[in-house]
Parts: structure tokens; C-alpha cells; sequence
């Protein structure tokens, strides 16, 4: 019991906080809004702390490799593993939905008849305008116009962009940068201390802010949502078992799975109390360390993988084409169309999800736009999100994580399963 404990203690506190939340939110429901100022001081907490985490993480990583062809191979091998992994995450989307009506409307013509007036007047305007504003928040994902925009938590792909240059110029520079980098070191390991001494106010945090998200969700939703919702939820945690179990049995066999499983609880429950995969980075990160993940792929794969592997993400982008090919009655019934739901899902999560702030309405404008459906019906996938917000950022989280283990066994090779046999 000792050592249950010892593994398991914040994991248990976390869960009994968030448990009491969610009665407290049941009970009084909307008075939990009281409470809501304690929760988002931890939320707040967490994001201030992202930036200086992610640029020290990253920079410091690099400058610390051993040899530039170790960066190289880090990178190819975590643009394998996400490319690889979003595919499998499309198909099961689809998999998941192609059988099944998520919503059934008497009268599709209609439907289609009423969203083509709200629409019919902003089409002529926006649909040139669209193209050039995708591409527009393309470069801003990855750029900005000023340096204090580094300083931006809504910038957060571009600091990491900045921060792997950063890391690389360090190690060209040589012996002369070494006293920087130290400072850098020195730094990060402060930063890690800030963060310790805001995990101890987390149950609280998080309790609050639980109690406040159950006593505040809506409960008069249309059928079509909540069959939609209780679809998503049966298939994420099918695929948080069955998907990411195989992934650690790929990277480390039964003692990979045992190594994932023990150290991935903490993790899931930060990313469904919070519903933030930002928040979950420093977490993730430690969690990766602890199945035998060396730090500067960890340092390098979780940041990256926050913007750009997205399994939750993916499937529900599937989860919106489908919501709307059953509401308008779309026929998809052939491989072209098969194809073109998973270009659509792959590029509409992968290419614009890592804007952190609006990058969901933009996802949600390419699917619209790519498939020809009104621009009116944006409402309808914006509250397709809402819903399945929390079990989407659970897989969002600990799809990066178990990535994590996969690269390492890439990069690392024996190497990595020497690390896995002392964790386990």
C-alpha cells in the first residue's frame, strides 16, 4: 500500500478533487461560478508558465545534443510518427461514423434550402477573402511581426519555431556560447521548481474548475449532439486503450505497456480537468521521462507535438464531416469520396489546428469551404467541438506521449529499451 501510494498519490488526490468538483457542479450548478476565480488561477498559473518552459525546453535540448545528426534524426522521426499516427486516427474516425447516422433530419431539403439563404449573400465575399486568410494565419502560426510577440502563449508554435533556431545557433556558435547556455540550464531548472510549487495548488485548481464546467454545461441538446457525443466518447476511450497500448507494445513490448500505463494516469486526468493541451506539456513531458524517453526527445517531441499531433483533433474533424454529410444528405458512398473526407481531416487538423487561438474556427472554416457546405452551418461544428472538447484533448495529450515512446525507440534503439528495463 506504501508504494501504491507512493505512485499514486497526486494521481488519487487529482481524481478525488476533480470527483467532489463534479458533484459540487451537479448540486448547485450554476452557483459553482463562485468558485470559478480559484480555478482559473491555476489555469492562468499554468499558461504563464508555458512560454519560458517551452523555449528553455526546446533551446537548451538542442545545445545539449551530443551531435547535429541526433536533432536531424529527432525531427524525421517525429515527423514519421505523426504523419503515420494522424492517418491512423482519420481511418478510425471514419471507421467509427461511415455506418452510423449521427444525426437524422426529416427534411434535408429543406435544411439545404434554409442554409442556402442565410448564406447566399456572404458566399460572393468570402470566398476569395477565405483563401487568402488561411494562408495569411498559415505564416502567422509559424511567424511573428515583433519579437514580444514570443511572449505570447497564443503565438505558441512560432516560440517553439524561434526556439529550435534558437537551440541550433547555440550549437554553432561553440565554445563561446557555453556560458549562455549555462545560464539557459540554470534557468530551465528554476522554471521546473515554479512549476512544482504550482502543481501543490492543483487539486484545488482543478476542483473548482471541474465543478464550474459540470454546473455550467448546457443540457438541452439536440439529439443529433448528444448521439454524437456519446459516439465520440465510446470510440476515444477505445482508441486511449486499444491504439496507444499497441503503440507502447510497438516501442517497448509488455514492458513498454506496463511503463505507459503506469505513468500516463496523471496526464489523461490534467488534460480532461483542463481540457488544454498547453497545460498538459510540462506533465506529459516528466511522464515521457518516466517510461524511458531521453530529455531531449521529450523536450523535442511533447512541445511539437501539442501543435501538431492531434489524434483527438483528427477524429473529431471526422466526426464534424460526418454531422454534416448526414444533416445535408451528402453522398459519400465511393472511394473518391473516402478520399477526400481524409485529405479534408488530415489537412484541416494538421495545417491549421496549431494556431492556438481561433485555429479551431479555422479548421472548422476549411472542412466547410473544402466540401462546398454553407458558411451558415459553421455554428453547427462549432458546437460539435464544444462537446467533445474534453475526450478529444485526452487523446490530443497522451497520443503525444505515447509518440514520445515511439520515437525514442527510433532515435534511440537499444538504447531506449536499457532505459525501459530500469523504469520498469
Amino acid at each position: 500500500m506504501k508504494i501504491f501510494w507512493k505512485n499514486y498519490r497526486q494521481t488519487i488526490i487529482l481524481l478525488a478533487s476533480i470527483i467532489i468538483g463534479a458533484i459540487f457542479g451537479l448540486i448547485y450548478k450554476e452557483q459553482t461560478k463562485v468558485v470559478k476565480p480559484l480555478g482559473d488561477i491555476f489555469i492562468n498559473l499554468m499558461f504563464v508558465i508555458i512560454i519560458p518552459l517551452v523555449f528553455l525546453t526546446i533551446s537548451t535540448s538542442i545545445s545539449k545534443m551530443k551531435s547535429p545528426k541526433r536533432l536531424g534524426k529527432i525531427m524525421g522521426s517525429t515527423i514519421f510518427v505523426i504523419i503515420i499516427t494522424s492517418i491512423i486516427a482519420v481511418l478510425v474516425g471514419i471507421a467509427s461514423t461511415y455506418f452510423i447516422k449521427l444525426v437524422e433530419p426529416k427534411d434535408t431539403e429543406a435544411i439545404k434550402s434554409s442554409f442556402a439563404e442565410e448564406s447566399s449573400e456572404e458566399e460572393s465575399e468570402k470566398s476569395s477573402e477565405e483563401e487568402k486568410t488561411i494562408l495569411d494565419r498559415t505564416v502567422e502560426a509559424i511567424t511573428v511581426t515583433d519579437f514580444s510577440g514570443l511572449f505570447s502563449r497564443q503565438n505558441l508554435l512560432a516560440v517553439m519555431i524561434f526556439s529550435i533556431l534558437f537551440g541550433i545557433a547555440m550549437r554553432m556558435a561553440g565554445e563561446s556560447a557555453k556560458p549562455f547556455e549555462r545560464v539557459l540550464i540554470s534557468a530551465n531548472e528554476v522554471v521546473m521548481k515554479v512549476l512544482q510549487l504550482i502543481t501543490y495548488y492543483a487539486p484545488i485548481g482543478l476542483g473548482c474548475y471541474f465543478a464550474v464546467l459540470v454546473g455550467t454545461f448546457g443540457e438541452s441538446i439536440a439529439i443529433g449532439y448528444v448521439k454524437t457525443f456519446v459516439i465520440y466518447l465510446a470510440v476515444a476511450v477505445a482508441f486511449y486503450i486499444v491504439i496507444y497500448t499497441l503503440y507502447a507494445f510497438i516501442a517497448g513490448g509488455k514492458k513498454g505497456i506496463k511503463v505507459f500505463w503506469r505513468n500516463i494516469i496523471d496526464p489523461t486526468v490534467t488534460s480532461i480537468a483542463t481540457c488544454s493541451s498547453a497545460a498538459c506539456i510540462p506533465g506529459n513531458t516528466e511522464a515521457s521521462r518516466k517510461m524511458g524517453v531521453s530529455d531531449d526527445i521529450a523536450e523535442t517531441v511533447i512541445p511539437l507535438g501539442t501543435s501538431f499531433h492531434k489524434d483527438g483533433s483528427i477524429i473529431g474533424t471526422v466526426f464534424k464531416i460526418m454531422f454534416l454529410v448526414c444533416l445535408f444528405g451528402t453522398n459519400i458512398a465511393s472511394p473518391s469520396g473516402i478520399a477526400q473526407i481524409i485529405i479534408v481531416g488530415l489537412l484541416a487538423t494538421l495545417l491549421v489546428s496549431a494556431v492556438p487561438i481561433g485555429g479551431g474556427t479555422i479548421s472548422e472554416m476549411m472542412i466547410i469551404t473544402m466540401l462546398g457546405y454553407p458558411v451558415a452551418a459553421l455554428p453547427i461544428l462549432t458546437i460539435i467541438a464544444t462537446i467533445i472538447d474534453s475526450p478529444a484533448t485526452m487523446l490530443n495529450v497522451t497520443g503525444n506521449t505515447a509518440s514520445s515512446m515511439l520515437v525514442g525507440r527510433m532515435v534511440d534503439g537499444k538504447d531506449f529499451l536499457g532505459h525501459l528495463q530500469k523504469t520498469s
